[in-house]
């Protein structure tokens, strides 16, 4: 068994785009597929790592893009401005999304009909609109996803199965707002689950992530708990 990997290239509104596609090669069997939207940096290592766990799990994993070829921010201030343009469009990250979505199930190794999609902070955004818009794929995963809702798919209902890991003391996504986002997936009549994460705050998933002053510690027992939560979803949905 060996994990191998190559680089996808597709477009959306004149936009070229590069994923990382990441599969075990002992079968020639298509699989399920699972898409990891990036974090507001972009398409980066902890991203395609990540890709590459799940192929470790069984899954085709699929390191989407969102912001273009080689665009990575370079700190806190150009990630924000990257992460800012869908922010204020979130059509456009929607739309982005949906094509991120057509090129995964186009691929060989994928069984089309199975795919989910799992993100982290920025990208845990990202997974949760692409469910909001009422896109068919079995489930969506937010690690520490911000919550605040596009305000473009009231009405809709939510197909995709819904999970959300999340901490309680996150500065960036509130009590208040993980309330509110679970009477939004109750009115769009998602089945859904909120797992909260107690003494963990944002990007806990992520070793490098120390900077209390921000919100952002990694939590190591969040971090192993939420992907075995995540293991057992994925298995569920995509059986």
């Amino acid at each position: 068994m060996t994990i191998q990997t190559r680089k996808i290239e597709y477009q959306h509104e004149g936009v070229l785009l590069e994923a990382v596609l990441a599969w075990d090669d002992s079968t020639m069997a298509a699989r399920p597929g699972v898409m990891v939207s990036h974090a507001w940096g972009g398409r980066d290592e902890f991203a395609i790592n990540k890709a590459c766990a799940l192929a470790d799990l069984g899954y085709v994993g699929f390191a989407l893009d969102l912001y273009g070829k080689g665009i990575i921010g370079s700190g806190p201030e150009e990630n924000a401005k990257l992460m800012g343009q869908f922010m204020e469009d979130r059509s456009l990250l929607q739309s982005r999304m949906m094509v991120a979505l057509e090129t995964v199930r186009n691929q060989p190794e994928v069984d089309a009909g199975r795919v989910a999609a799992i993100g982290f902070c920025f990208g845990g955004l990202c997974v949760l609109d692409l469910a909001r818009s009422g896109a068919s794929l079995k489930g969506v995963v937010s690690f520490h996803g911000l919550l605040v809702p596009p305000g473009n798919t009231d009405g809709k209902a939510i197909k995709a199965k819904v999970l959300v890991l999340h901490g309680y003391d996150d500065p960036m996504a509130t009590p208040e707002q993980m309330l509110a986002l679970a009477n939004e997936l109750t009115k769009a009549e998602a089945d859904w689950q909120i797992h909260a994460y107690g003494g963990t705050v944002h990007a806990f998933t992520n070793p490098k992530a120390n900077d209390p002053g921000f919100g952002t510690v990694y939590q190591e027992s969040a971090d192993r708990r939420s992907w075995q939560s995540m293991g057992n979803f994925l298995e569920e949905v995509l059986k």
